[in-house]
């Protein structure tokens, strides 16, 4: 089981479940660990901490 297994099953259980309005929760979250992870000792960091 890897990490595209659980991607996999989350959508085939948003699309069975009609579960639609969870897709814009998941890919805020995603959005923001991502700047999270990359702004990790960059350039990017002070725009970071001024937005949180």
């Amino acid at each position: 089981m890897g990490k595209l297994s659980i991607v996999q099953e989350l959508w085939s259980y948003m699309k069975v479940r009609k579960k639609w309005w969870l897709l814009p929760i998941l890919l805020f979250l995603l959005i923001i660990g991502t700047l999270l992870v990359l702004a990790e000792g960059s350039v990017v960091a002070p725009l970071i901490y001024t937005l949180f």
